[in-house]
């Protein structure tokens, strides 16, 4: 009998020994000094490597040790707030307001950037409208290859050496796929493909692309970017896409 309670003691003691280092819960709900939810505050203890952030009900949860923690409260425009709290086994629950800073962003400063609101997002296939008489003195690009590299993310050109014919034509990609699954158009109409086949271990070797250098950038008044495949309306060579070029009207010219 004694032996039986000897050994519920051991137990009982280890427990409570092993208490503190069990995983406990801080939750909560971070709020401004309206009461409305604050979506993706930055939630974290210090000195500890746990840290998470709000929904979008303004709801957190963080697991950690039993003990006093301080818990960081960090969101943009609003001032950092550093609570303590004694964690005991169980749920430990932390609301928090917080208070919008008093230090205002005086300066914002871009560190890199292309060109933006190009997309249309109100149509059921995503389209890029690329006004190339507005940019083309900003980007220190000369052909419309290099210009589309440079703004449109889904296309892509590169220059070759050493590899016969694509030396003066480089071939162009759109999303990815081969020059001859790009459609290209002029004014709605479609351009001609070159009749040079990349070889010599060039990009898409073995295909047929368009030569968009061909077409002077300051005669394009904008170029429109489907951003999709459009072979059910255009055929098999606009698997990866559609560019149509759009070029200067005769007035354009005069005015300039």
């Amino acid at each position: 009998m004694r032996s039986t309670i000897n050994n519920y003691l051991f137990v009982f003691i280890l427990l409570m020994g092993v208490t503190p280092l069990i995983a406990q819960t801080i939750s909560g709900t971070a709020k401004d000094d309206g009461g409305n939810p604050l979506i993706g505050v930055s939630v974290y203890i210090e000195k500890e490597s746990t840290g998470t952030v709000t929904d979008l009900d303004g709801n957190y949860s963080l697991n950690t040790t039993a003990g006093i923690k301080n818990v960081i409260f960090s969101y943009i425009g609003y001032e950092e707030k550093i609570v303590a709290i004694e964690v005991k086994n169980g749920v430990n629950v932390l609301d928090i307001n917080m208070a919008i800073s008093s230090k205002l962003i005086d300066e914002v400063v871009v560190t890199g950037g292309r060109i933006g609101a190009r997309s249309r997002i109100d149509s059921p296939v995503p389209v890029d409208i690329i006004p190339i008489k507005n940019i083309i003195n900003n980007v220190g690009q000369v052909d419309l290859n290099q210009i589309l590299t440079y703004i449109a993310p889904s296309f892509q050109s590169s220059r070759q050496t050493i590899s016969d014919g694509t030396d003066h034509l480089d071939p162009a990609q759109l999303r990815g796929l081969g020059p001859d699954q790009v459609l290209v158009l002029v004014n709605g109409k479609r351009r001609h493909q070159s009749a040079l086949v990349n070889v010599n271990g060039t990009v898409n070797r073995g295909s047929v692309g368009t030569d968009l250098n061909a077409i002077p950038a300051s005669s394009v008044e904008k170029i429109e970017i489907l951003r999709d495949g459009a072979a059910a309306q255009y055929g098999s060579d606009a698997i990866a896409g559609v560019i149509n070029i759009v070029l200067k009207r005769v007035w354009d010219y005069q005015a300039m």
